[in-house]
């Protein structure tokens, strides 16, 4: 399984919700971010957000890692994807291109162009599902979780997580 790249508002949702645990459990030393998302994330701690501080504590702890973007191929692609993006979806996008990692994103703009560069995505959606099914989440505990998300402003494009899983 590759390893994933995560925007702010995926780690965001499961933080808020306090169950960053879903990702560890499936992603541990898989889970990467850039310094541009961990910004963003600083700005919503210093907003008051409940559950983000433990985003910091997640990378201190080794489980979510910290991905720098080195080479000139992928701050040039950042660089493109800037003008269009936030600078956390597009430093992602460009992480996930250079090294092959699936991106983990619920914006229909970043997901658009991520697809256009042939990065694979999932997101907040996908990654419940998956926890369903590599039984680390039963679907009541999964349609509970996804419906604070719901009550805490997430778009999800589904109410429930059984809508989704019919349509894969």
């Amino acid at each position: 399984m590759p390893d994933l790249i995560f925007d702010s508002c995926v780690l965001s949702n499961f933080a808020l919700v306090e169950h960053l645990e879903i990702l560890e459990a499936l992603y541990a030393r898989r889970a990467w971010v850039t310094d541009f998302v961990v910004l963003e994330n600083l700005r919503g701690i210093q907003k008051g957000y409940p559950g983000l501080p433990e985003i910091p504590k997640a990378i201190s702890s080794g489980w979510l890692r910290l991905v720098p973007l080195h080479e000139e191929e992928h701050r040039r692609l950042f660089e493109q994807l800037s003008t269009s993006l936030g600078a956390g979806e597009a430093s992602s996008i460009a992480a996930a291109k250079a090294r092959g990692f699936v991106f983990a994103c619920d914006d229909k703009l970043a997901r658009r162009e991520a697809m256009l560069v042939g990065v694979k995505l999932t997101g907040t959606i996908g990654i419940l599902i998956h926890a369903i099914k590599s039984d680390g989440l039963n679907l009541r505990e999964a349609n509970k979780i996804l419906g604070r998300m719901r009550e805490l402003g997430f778009h999800a494009p589904v109410a429930r997580i059984t809508s989704a899983m019919a349509m894969r």
